[in-house]
């Protein structure tokens, strides 16, 4: 039996904290819907009704693109452990870049992360509970280091260069404003 609440409560926020692994979906009007799995220690709850969470350079760039359009923003959270849950966070986010003057006060607020390219400021509208019997167990080993590793050995130029060839748009053309905004 689902539940709503228009906000996160500080049980959410324990079960929030204990989760590895959660994932993110966007999309527009017209083109695709994108879901994608996050993890480090990249969400950070800054209020009842409000989360943070750091992006890290990767293969694409659809979150930023698609928050620019329509700024619509769901979060889930899975009981991999324990007992059963899926928590849903609704909200409109917005992208901060480190051009922008919010940057350094809610960057200061995550460990390093190489690769960093954006933070995701989101106004909760609703918190959605469900039961979650249906997700499996899973045993956490570890955190993987390989993106970590990929950033550093780029380096910042050769972060730029890839933000540049890989993260200007989405996969439907989109504009992310990630050069702009960053470098």
């Amino acid at each position: 039996m689902s539940q709503s609440f228009p906000g996160l409560s500080a049980q959410h926020a324990r079960f929030i904290a204990e989760q590895k692994i959660y994932f993110v979906a966007t999309a527009t009007a017209d083109g695709r819907v994108n879901v994608s799995p996050k993890g480090m220690d990249s969400l950070r709850i800054l209020g009842e009704r409000r989360l943070a969470w750091l992006n890290a350079t990767g293969s694409g760039n659809e979150t930023a693109a698609h928050v620019q359009q329509n700024p619509r923003m769901t979060l889930m959270f899975c009981a991999f452990v324990g007992d059963p849950l899926v928590l849903r966070v609704f909200g409109e986010a917005r992208a901060i870049h480190r051009k922008d003057p919010e940057w350094p006060d809610l960057h200061a607020g995550f460990p390093p992360i190489p690769g960093a390219r954006q933070i995701f400021d989101v106004a909760i509208s609703s918190v959605l509970t469900s039961c979650g019997m249906g997700v499996p167990f899973f045993d956490y080993r570890s955190e993987r280091e390989q993106l970590s590793d990929w950033a550093r050995g780029r380096g910042e130029a050769g972060l730029a260069q890839y933000w540049r060839d890989k993260n200007q748009q989405s996969i439907d053309g989109l504009p992310t404003h990630i050069v702009a905004k960053n470098l």
